[in-house]
């Protein structure tokens, strides 16, 4: 048998000079997704998140989808986010799969050990999975059950190489040949509104070293803050070797943006969006949130190594399908096997 694996609690030093990465019609297809596909060909991706429901009822996630499938490339299945407990990623991802979706698969290492990570990757591959997004995951005590155990065999990086070592070298950690291995577009989050700012791009050169083919980032609200970050990820070269996606979303009002400023972990709203729509009256408070969103979008379509928008709106899929359209990403591209993407003007 082959030798194991090892994953270092230390991570290597990142590798330098950086090269240049092959152009991107040119790279090896590493799952054949939709999601890849479009994102290859330079169009202007769109993913959005169906919040998991609080039901065994498989009709609350198509009815959900539904409204999503028409206006993203792909969507994402939360894992327990906020560490609160909903259905499943992998049982919300069979039943996109069944329906035809494209899901993107929500792993948060928070609540499971190396065994329990690699037999659900290798049952999503199954299932017809192609996208994984890799998480560490919010701490217990952010949720509901705070007494619930953690878990944190690993964290996103170990969880990134782990998937890369089963598709590349078709192995378990332990050496263990897979008879047939896995095919995933591999991806992980990026936060670039907290401390140390310094630290965030060397922190995404880590997780694209470690395996990572796109990246959604956490809620942007400060335009400022993300130009300087992406001005560093320039600079390394890091824009060439992984696919951006920057999170935003709708503001219901500025009770909704209070609440998530200080009670969701990571997230960063300004003053001004606050004051903003505080100033707002009562009766138009959601309109201004989605206005912020679009505006938001535009902005970021305009910085250079942005390749899309994650769109986060709790509850609120037909939000995101009207964001989508007023802000000019519809109709989406239609991605074929070939590698190749129709014409449209997203």
């Amino acid at each position: 048998m082959s030798a194991p694996f090892e994953l270092p609690d230390t991570q290597p030093p990142l590798p330098s000079p950086w090269k240049p990465p092959p152009a991107a019609a040119d790279r090896p297809l590493r799952a054949d997704s939709r999601l890849e596909r479009v994102l290859r060909s330079g169009r202007f991706a769109v993913t959005a998140e169906l919040n998991a429901p609080d039901s065994a009822d498989p009709e609350a996630v198509y009815r959900n989808a539904l409204v999503l499938s028409e206006v993203c490339d792909a969507i994402n299945a939360t894992d327990g986010s906020g560490a609160n407990c909903h259905m499943s990623s992998l049982g919300c991802c069979a039943l996109l799969t069944r329906a035809g979706y494209e899901p993107v698969l929500q792993v948060s290492a928070r609540d499971r050990n190396r065994i329990a990570i690699q037999g659900d990757l290798l049952g999503a591959a199954a299932l017809g999975v192609r996208n994984v997004l890799c998480l560490t995951g919010d701490d217990v005590t952010a949720g509901d059950q705070p007494q619930a155990k953690r878990v944190f065999d690993f964290d996103s990086l170990q969880m990134l190489r782990t998937a890369r070592i089963m598709r590349d070298k078709g192995v378990f950690l332990s050496g263990r040949k897979l008879t047939t291995p896995p095919r995933f577009f591999l991806g992980a989050a990026a936060n670039p509104f907290v401390p140390p700012f310094d630290f965030r791009p060397l922190r995404l050169a880590k997780k694209v070293e470690a395996g990572a083919d796109f990246i959604q980032t956490q809620y942007c609200f400060d335009i400022p803050r993300f130009k300087s970050y992406m001005e560093q990820v320039r600079d390394m070269g890091l824009h060439e070797k992984v696919y951006i996606l920057v999170g935003v979303g709708p503001l219901r009002s500025d009770r909704a943006a209070e609440f998530m400023r200080t009670k969701v972990p990571g997230v960063w709203i300004p003053d001004e969006i606050v004051e903003r729509l505080k100033k707002t009256p009562k009766k138009l408070k959601k309109e201004e949130g989605i206005k912020i969103c679009i505006e938001m979008i535009q902005q970021v379509r305009e910085i250079e190594g942005v390749h899309g928008v994650h769109i986060m709106a709790y509850r609120q899929e037909e939000t995101v399908a009207e964001i989508v359209h007023r802000a000019g990403l519809f109709p989406r591209a239609r991605a074929r096997r070939s590698g190749h993407v129709a014409e449209s003007r997203a």
